[in-house]
This record gives C-alpha cells, structure tokens and sequence, in this order.
C-alpha cells in the first residue's frame, strides 16, 4: 500500500482512460475532469432520460470513470459463501452471494462503488470530517498484523470506527501480517513466513478476527490481507505464500467474516489467478490489486474479466500522493472500487462526529 518500498507495475498502454484527479493534487498525470453538461430543456428531458437508462447496463460492463460512481453506495444484504474459488458472473462469485436477507440470517456485508483511499495512520476526525468535501467515500484502515508499516495508530479506536462510519465513509480493513519468504521490500523483510505456512496462516486470521471485532467491524464484514510484491518466478517461495493466504482466507471465512486480498499484479494477483483458473480452494473472496497507472477496475489484464465479480474488485491506481480538502493534508493511495465494506457495529452514547473540531 502506500508505505510499499517498490511501487508495483506500471499499467499497461491499453488501459482505460484515467478517472480525473482533483484540482488540488499533484497526482500522475491525468485527463481533466469532464464539466458538467446542462440540464436538459423540459421537452427533452424524458427522452435523455430513456437514452441514459439503456446505456446504463452497457457501461457497467466496461471500466467506467471512478468519479462517475463516487460514493454510490449500494448496501444490498449478502451472505458470505463457504464455497472454494470466486466464479463468473452470475451466481455466486467472488466468494460473495449477493441475495435477498432472508428472515432470521445474519446480515451480510454491503457494497461500495466509487474512489477510495488509503493512508498508513488513520487520520484523526476533524482530518476524516473536512475530507467529506473530496470525492473519496471510502477508507482504508490498517488494523492489524505485525508487518503494518505504521503499527502504532494513535487515532483507530471503537469509537473512532463509529464515528467516521456515521459520517458517512465506508470502511475496508487492511491486515498486514507475515510477508512472502522473497518478498521485496527491504522493510517487510523482519516479517517473512516461516517454516509452517498453513498454520501461521490459520493463527493470523484468528489474530484479524479478534482485532476487527474489537474495533466494532461485525461478521460478514470484508478483511483485506495486504501481500506485498515479492520476487516473481520463485515458485518454492510462491507456494509457501499461497499455502498462507489460503489459511488465513479459510480460516476467516469460517469465522463469519469475508476474506479478501491485496498484492501486486505482477506477483500476488497473478499467482492468486492462476489458482483460481486451476480451481484451488480456499481462495480470497475479493481481489485488490495494485497497477499504479490508470484505472482499469474491469479491465487488468491479468484478471480474467468475468473473475471476482461482481462486487469483488478495487484497483489501487496511484501510490504516495498527496491531497489536501478543507485545508487538511494527507499522503495517501489512490483506489477505485466495486467491492464489500465493513459492518459498524453501532456504539452506545457515542458524540456525533460532526462535532469533531
């Protein structure tokens, strides 16, 4: 993520066109953002309406510009499968069944599509409360595991998950815990996996589940674990990798919540695809993978395009750039998504959190 010491791969030339950066970043470069059009005169503005709704189904099957879905917040109930890797479209995929709440079931996780971000240190409130004026609606939070490159979060508290979630932000947990034997950054190193994968795997997904239930995040909630880059083509080194991701995603499936997964293209997402195209089990119910570039969320070449969807995929586009709104700045990771967020459990005699200074 955004404390990485090797940025991941470059997006390829074919990728879409990039969503519009705001005014106020120095971000890689990007096309401006589109004006807006004017109403359309009363006496066509049934017929623009008809003509939007028949190109609606057609553009969600393309990359679409992330702005465009800011803060679209679909919070449909879903039960979490129990079934191995994420499928095509239709049924159940991306280990999420998206389904009428039945009388009596738990709730399942709900569902943001838009711009996200990402920053090592969860900032305070009065940061989180003036950031609502940018076109961001989500959040990633680093709240658990020994390899978090900022372990000390001074901010991340019960109350403080409450409070952001009651303004409006949407919640995805990151857990960053053992690396891959060969993984790239120097920093990560300390952190390698050792010699019993699977159950190193099974003890940390034990560790996430306790650590998001103390922040208030409820079952069916989404887990992120964050892989960083490691070498590519050492396949004793990637199977070690794989034997503890698919420990940890087993392990947090069954204990109620959904188990999902950030790496790089070049390394973690492509050898987490190719286990899914050979039909291993026990696989991530959601993939966030990394391509600084352009944003292509249904697009990346690396995935196939009817894998982890729907509603299973964000795309971390661009790393370690700084914006400010409201006169707060922060360093952060630019995302798109179409993906599950967390379930905030609600916190008794809470202060509204727009009385945060």
């Amino acid at each position: 993520m955004n404390t990485n010491a090797q940025p991941p791969a470059p997006a390829p030339s074919s990728a879409p066109s990039p969503a519009p950066a705001p005014s106020s970043s120095p971000a890689p470069a990007s096309s401006p953002a589109p004006s807006r059009s004017s109403l359309p005169a009363p006496r066509v503005r049934v017929v623009v309406t008809a003509l939007v709704a028949a190109l609606a189904g057609a553009a969600l099957l393309t990359a679409p510009d992330p702005a465009s879905a800011a803060r679209q917040d679909t919070t449909a109930a879903a039960t979490a499968t129990t079934s191995g890797a994420p499928g095509a479209r239709g049924g159940s995929v991306g280990g999420v069944r998206a389904v009428g709440a039945a009388r009596g079931a738990p709730a399942g996780p709900g569902y943001y599509r838009g711009r996200a971000f990402d920053t090592c240190e969860a900032p305070s409130l009065a940061v989180m409360k003036a950031w609502r004026s940018s076109p961001y609606g989500a959040v990633g939070i680093y709240f658990g595991g020994r390899g978090r490159g900022c372990p000390v979060q001074r901010e991340l508290s019960r109350d403080w998950v409450a409070s952001v979630h009651a303004m409006g932000w949407r919640l995805l947990p990151l857990f960053v815990g053992s690396q891959a034997p060969c993984v790239i950054s120097t920093a990560k190193r300390p952190f390698a996996l050792g010699s019993s994968p699977w159950s190193q795997g099974t003890r940390e997904a034990g560790e996430a589940v306790r650590a998001a239930g103390a922040l208030g995040l409820d079952a069916s909630s989404p887990l992120y674990l964050d892989i960083e880059a490691y070498r590519a083509g050492d396949a004793r080194c990637a199977a070690t990798t794989l034997s503890f991701v698919r420990a940890w995603s087993r392990e947090v499936r069954r204990l109620g919540y959904v188990p999902g997964f950030y790496s790089s293209v070049e390394t973690g997402v492509r050898d987490i695809e190719a286990q899914r195209r050979a039909g291993t089990k026990d696989l991530p119910a959601v993939m966030w993978f990394a391509r600084w570039g352009r944003p292509a969320l249904y697009t990346e070449t690396v995935l196939d395009p009817q894998a982890w969807t729907p509603h299973a995929r964000i795309h971390q586009y661009a790393g370690n750039v700084s914006e400010a709104y409201g006169g707060r700045r922060l360093l952060i990771d630019r995302n798109t998504m179409d993906a599950p967020v967390a379930r905030v459990a609600p916190t008794a005699d809470l202060k509204s959190p727009l009385s945060a200074p």
